[in-house]
């Protein structure tokens, strides 16, 4: 039989991401992602800080917008997520949560200093 040429010299980009056997793989561990170890890890981890929240307002690279951002909160993923989800209905706006950091469209600082110290936190207001 004649070998595929498919494939070959990939090896090392190509990856496994959907299997028949057991669905969706995680591509850190490359188990099915309802057998992922590395999943209960990540969300385990949490940052070392200082143990200061500082919250800060940025328009850099945003077209001129404005964008709350609240950096060093001592949780793991899956609660800063949570976290980000209530503060956004606090001020009644967008954002998001993008590595360890939480981002509230339009600025918001004082409110978010506010709930944030409610909560029990060391809260600073970072930059200009």
């Amino acid at each position: 039989m004649a070998s595929s040429t498919r494939g070959s010299g990939l090896s090392s980009l190509s990856r496994l991401v959907y299997s028949t056997e057991g669905g969706r793989t995680c591509p850190d561990c490359k188990q099915a992602l309802a057998d992922c170890r590395c999943a209960a890890l990540k969300a385990a981890a949490v940052p070392a800080g200082d143990g200061v929240v500082r919250i800060s307002r940025e328009t850099k690279g945003r077209g001129g917008k404005a964008v709350s951002l609240v950096r060093g909160v001592p949780l793991n993923a899956e609660d800063l997520a949570k976290l980000a989800k209530e503060l956004k209905a606090a001020c009644g706006s967008g954002g998001t949560v993008k590595d360890g950091v939480i981002e509230i469209q339009g600025d918001h600082v004082a409110l978010l200093m506010q709930k944030l110290e409610g909560r029990g936190w060391k809260v600073k207001r970072a930059g200009g």
